[in-house]
Formats: structure tokens, sequence, C-alpha cells
């Protein structure tokens, strides 16, 4: 039965576009969405039947507000900002955030070649996306070796070794003629096009008269460059589609109550992969699929081509700029489509048969709920980690967990004060604080659960922080035995929850204490490297602020630097620094 206070939200509602954010009885927002009308589209949660997790989170709705705008386009950019801002825990978000690479082609009279997730930053050409990382990193190789682009990420003031070798056309000493580049970049779109006989020829030629000559080391690098050019491009024509176009094929499967989303990505006729995604089922199919898509394209790149079977994608005509839809009807591209499907059908029979997916960590929250005696399921979880090295290069690191699944892009580090290096109690205080003061001022929402690694001790200084700023979220501690074995969770009064080592629960919470781990250790590392490469590169003779610099652009690690030679160092540096930056280095293994 209708509240009355809904029900008069629901008169007042406006025939606009806009977004509308569903909020519990503590003020908290449970889902956002947006709507052509909303009067419409809100006004039917609650007066219509539902059922599953739709009937579930309007069960919990005790109050909504909207945002009108002009038109669905911007309904759509806010609504996807918002989700990103507050993490609902009754909106399905796609976790994954991988992206097939290009080579980027820098324009201007510089030519440099680097490796990109995404084709949208200016001053580049772009040619891709490749099937996955070593593949583009193997053309990128390929063409450094062949053209003579520049190979430094940074102009520095002296050629480099790659210069004298040919390799390079030296913008670092050098004015060169647009033509000279003008015909460079057209040598390599060509290539990357797939015309490469010019090149092979050429090649070829320079290893038959090295092998005239009896200079059989270059015959046996052009042999290699030439194999390269093979392997390559062999792998640049598997599976040719439509005419080389660039198009997403997309569809979906239902059984029960989740639905599998299906993308099928072609780039230069090329099949370069799917990306499924199994899902509970929240809305109508034909909302759905539109929600997930927009989605999915507010991080990825769209093609101009988008193939589906449901009729809602064409609204994404409007909201992506240059994309079309298409429905087919018969021919190549309705087979592609029944293709995809045949993919979502199969990931969702793999998911019925799994219990490892995104569904069943769903459920195990409810399971730590019950376990716990908390009265929702934690769909948001952080947990912290300290670390240090004798009370050096102090730092934490809080990784956040949505709906079981690590939500990367809310993990924050965080450099901790000298003062209390090595006291992990003090520690944790600090960076409690300073999380949740911020969250605070900010007026965003917090987290369901906190989870310490580190007994009753971390739990209490938590626990010592939030009394500290006056916020009120549940804390836990997961525990060790005597054998340093995680064993369970621990509360704030000491009492402890076991957990069975082989329960997927145990699992997941494993998987959740690996990460923070992983996340505060590997942030230790990089800001104990930087320490000491700044300490290590002091008081060297010639060595000044610029070159230090450029030390440290070239070698991000202290690993790194060291693995240098002294000739190598000279590339970039004159000979005599270079000589007593080695020593120094050597001198301190």
């Amino acid at each position: 039965m209708l509240s009355e206070t809904l029900r008069k939200l629901i008169d007042l509602l406006p025939d606009k576009p806009g977004v509308y954010l569903m909020k519990d009885k503590d003020d908290k927002i449970i889902y956002i969405g947006k709507a052509k009308l909303l009067s419409r589209r809100v006004s039917q949660y609650f007066l219509r039947p539902q059922s599953g997790k739709v009937a579930a989170m309007v069960s919990h709705v005790d109050h909504f507000e909207t945002i009108v705008l002009k038109t669905d386009k911007e309904a759509f950019i806010l609504e996807q900002n918002l989700i990103q801002t507050h993490y609902p825990r009754y909106n399905i978000m796609l976790m994954d955030d991988s992206h097939y690479p290009y080579i980027a082609l820098k324009k201007g009279n510089d030519p440099y070649l680097k490796i990109a997730r995404s084709a949208k930053e200016k001053g580049y050409f772009y040619f891709g996306p490749f099937p996955g990382g070593s593949h583009a990193k193997e053309v990128l190789n390929l063409l450094n070796t062949i053209y003579p682009t520049r190979k430094c990420r940074t102009i520095p003031k002296k050629p480099c070794l790659y210069y004298s070798l040919g390799q390079c056309l030296g913008p670092c000493i050098n004015r060169i003629d647009p033509s000279v580049t003008s015909a460079l970049y057209d040598k390599i779109k060509a290539f990357l096009g797939g015309d490469t006989s010019s090149e092979k020829a050429k090649i070829k030629k320079r290893m038959e008269e090295a092998v005239e000559s009896l200079n059989y080391e270059l015959a046996e690098e052009c042999k290699k460059t030439l194999d390269a050019i093979e392997h390559v491009t062999a792998k640049q024509t598997v599976e040719l589609a439509m005419e080389n176009a660039d198009f997403d094929v997309v569809s979906f499967a239902e059984r029960e109550s989740y639905m599998a989303i299906a993308i099928l990505t072609y780039r230069g006729g090329v099949l370069l992969g799917k990306n499924v995604h199994v899902v509970a089922r929240f809305d109508t199919i034909e909302e759905q699929v539109l929600d997930l898509l927009e989605q999915y394209y507010s991080s990825h790149d769209a093609p101009k081509l988008i193939v589906g079977r449901v009729d809602s994608i064409r609204q994404l005509e409007e909201e992506l700029d240059g994309v079309k839809v298409l429905i087919p009807k018969e021919g190549r591209y309705l087979d592609m489509v029944h293709l995809s499907e045949l993919n979502a059908r199969s990931e969702l029979d793999s998911h019925f048969a799994s219990a490892r997916l995104h569904d069943d960590n769903l459920a195990l929250l409810e399971e730590l709920a019950s376990l716990l005696g908390l009265e929702e399921p934690p769909f948001r979880i952080e947990l912290f980690d300290n670390s240090h090295f004798n009370g050096d290069s102090p730092v934490a690191g809080m990784v956040c967990y949505i709906n079981g699944e690590p939500a990367k892009k809310m993990y924050r580090r965080y450099h901790l004060s000298k003062d209390d290096a090595g006291d992990d109690y003090h520690s944790m205080v600090e960076v409690v604080t300073r999380r949740y003061s911020r969250l605070k001022e900010e007026g965003s929402s917090y987290p369901d659960l906190i989870l310490t690694d580190g007994g009753i001790t971390q739990v209490h200084a938590t626990m010592e922080a939030l009394n500290r700023i006056e916020v009120d979220i549940p804390v836990f501690g997961l525990y060790k035995n005597d054998k340093h074995q995680t064993e369970g969770l621990i509360d704030t009064n000491g009492k402890t929850y076991p957990l069975e080592r082989k329960s997927r629960l145990f699992f997941l919470l494993m998987r959740m204490q690996d990460e923070v781990h992983r996340y505060a250790i590997t942030f230790h590392k990089e800001a104990r490297g930087k320490k000491m490469i700044k300490s290590i590169l002091d008081d060297i003779e010639g060595l000044g602020e610029k070159r230090k610099e450029l030390l440290r652009t070239h070698y991000p690690t202290l690993e790194e630097m060291m693995m240098a030679s002294e000739e190598e160092l000279s590339q970039i540096l004159p000979k005599e620094v270079a000589k007593n930056v080695y020593d120094r280095l050597h001198k301190e293994e």
C-alpha cells in the first residue's frame, strides 16, 4: 500500500525528461534512473505489480527526488555521473573497465608512437583497436624498428643511440622538413592499413645485399624483421567481416530472473572479441538492455554502427555522437546478431552452472549480514591496510567493494604522518579520520561496512576515529589464529565470528583481504622506491634537478635504473655525469 508521501510525490511528477533518485527512510540513495517522461516511468514502479529485485527495491523506497532536464541526452549524462558518484545498491554496474588498445601516432613534426587505451586524446592518429595489448606491442615494436620514429618518451637535449643508428630523425637537434614527416606518416598509415609489400621488398633487398657482402649479422636481423611482418599481418587478416567496417553487434538472453547482454566487437572487419555481462533482471528487457549499453559506452569507444534486435537501442543515436543503429531483418548482419545471441545464451548457461559469479556475491553479502547481525546486506564495503618498513615511508591503502566486486575507481592511497610511523594503531586512526572527515564534508555517502586487517586493535583504532568525527558505520576486523591464518571476524566488543575455511564467504573475504594488502604494499614500494631514488641521486656532480627529472622519467623505479648500463645512461646524460650516476648506483647496491 502506497504511503501518503509517495502518493503526493507521484501526483507532482512532471511530463518531462529527467533523472530520478529513489531514497530509503535514512535518505540514502538506493537507485538512480532516467526517463523520457518522468511521470510515466517513475509511477510505474508503484502503480504496477513488481517482482524480484524491482519489488525488493520498491519495498525500501521511502521517497524520491527528480531532476528535470531539457533532453534525453542530458538525462543520460547526469544519470551516469550520479551512479559513479553514489554507487546505489540497486543499480547494476558493469565493473569490467577493460578496453581494446590502439596504436597512436603523434601528429605534427615529431613522429612518435605509443599504445593508447582509447582514441579520445587529441593530437594523434589512431589505428586499431587491436585484439590485445601484446599484439599492439608487437606491432609498435615492429614499426619502431622499420621507421625512424622518436623512441624517447621525452625529447632529450642531445641525440640518442637510435639517431646514430639511423632509427630516429633526431627532433632533439634537427629542424625536420614537414615533407619528410608527411611521407613518414603516409608510410606508417599504409603499413597499418595492410600494405606491407613495399617495406618487405626493401628489407628483402637489404638482406640479399648483406649476404653478398658476408654481413651475416645484418642479414639475420633483416630476416627477423621479415618474419615479424609476416607474423603481425597474419594476425591482422583473421576472420574478415563486412567490408572492413567498424561496428558492434549486441544481443541478450534471459532465463528465470537473470539476463545476459553480449557485445561482439568488430573493427576494420575483424572480430576482436566479446564482452558478456550476466546481471539480475531489474527492468523490462528493452529498458535494461538500453541502460547497460549506455553504461558500457560511457567508458568504451563507440563505433559508427551498432547492430541489434532490440528497438530501444535506437535511442543510442540521440545519446552517442555520430552513431547509427541498425535493426537487421535479413542478411549477414542478422547472422551476426544470431551469433551474439548464441554467446549470450552460452554465458547465461555457464552462469547457472557456476557458483562464483556476481549474483552469488550478493547472496554471500546477505549471508555476511546475517552472520554479523546487520540490518541490511553490506553492498558497499571499504577495507584499510597500512604499510611501512621499520617506520620508513608509512602509507595506507583503502579499497572499496560494490556488490562483492572491486570498484577500483573508488580506491584511495594515503601518505601517513611520520610522527606515528611504525605505530599501526595511530596510523589507522589517522587514515580513517581523513577518509570519513572528507566524505562528511562533501556530503558523500558512507559504506555499509568497514573491515580492518589486524584484529581487535585495529577495530578499536577505527572506532576511535569514527567517534572523534561523529560518523556511524559498522566496523569489524579480520582476526588471525596463532598460526597467523585468518580465522574469522571480530567486533568492537571482542566477540568473534569464526568462518568455515572452505566456505564461499570465507574465500570472498580472503579476496578482499588480499586485494587491500596488495594495494597498500604496492603503494609502499612505489613511495619507498621514489624516496630511495631521490636520496641516491643527491650530491652527484653534474646532476641537477632537470637531469634528475629526466632520469626519473626514463627509469621510474630504482630497479629499472639499476639495470641501466653506463652506455645506456650516457644516451640521456653527458658521459662524465652518466659515469658518476652509474658508480653511485652500484656503490649503494
